[in-house]
């Protein structure tokens, strides 16, 4: 019985379009004891924070205006509305910041980390 439901509440949600804007591979780790906290973060025109670390895994999402990044050994990358980047653990991301110093930028990061860690630690 319940199969035959999640079959219908699957095709009563094929109706919208889909489409991957991001994917990525995950290091190995065990998510055992681990929390996910979703931070929307605004930086006003021309702001930026310090480079920093984040002892787990974080994924960002631009909701409003362009992101300047960069993340490890990477190039730094400019991220508009709806795109996506990624950072493993302990990574640096030695640039964050907002690519206009006339409008606000804002994103969504999740940030997955053990339970009890500090998020976020000065590079």
């Amino acid at each position: 019985m319940s199969a035959l439901l999640a079959q219908a509440l699957l095709q009563a949600q094929s109706t919208g379009s889909r489409k991957v804007i991001f994917e990525h591979a995950l290091p190995d780790l065990n998510l055992k004891n681990f929390n996910v906290t979703a931070v929307e973060v605004t930086f006003g025109p021309g702001e930026s924070s310090g480079a920093h670390r984040h002892p787990g895994i974080t994924i960002v999402y631009v909701l409003e205006g362009e992101i300047r990044s960069k993340v490890g050994d990477g190039p730094e990358t400019t991220h508009g509305v709806g795109q996506m980047f990624i950072e493993t653990p302990n990574q640096l991301h030695g640039v964050s910041a907002n690519a206009s110093k006339t409008k606000p930028a804002k994103f969504l990061a999740l940030l997955l980390a053990e339970k009890g860690k500090q998020l976020t630690v000065p590079a």
